[in-house]
């Protein structure tokens, strides 16, 4: 599996790109599809598995794919 699996949005499949990241860590390739879809999810893995970066790719990704309003705080 590769992160480009994951079709996330094209500024942030350049920027796990450019960061050298290719292929996703175990947990990563768990969750990330699952948080994508929008399911609630609870993961545990050692330090240094990149669980930070499965919960945040998504929503940085739905952050930047989403419409949103800008007039609500």
């Amino acid at each position: 599996m590769k992160f480009t699996d994951f079709n996330f949005h094209e500024n942030l499949s350049e920027g796990i790109a450019a960061s050298g990241y290719e292929e996703p860590t175990p947990v990563q390739a768990q969750v990330i599809p699952l948080i994508l879809q929008g399911k609630d999810i609870i993961a545990s893995a050692q330090t240094g598995t990149g669980k930070t970066a499965a919960f945040l790719l998504p929503l940085l990704n739905k952050l930047v794919t989403e419409p949103h309003d800008d007039h609500h705080i």
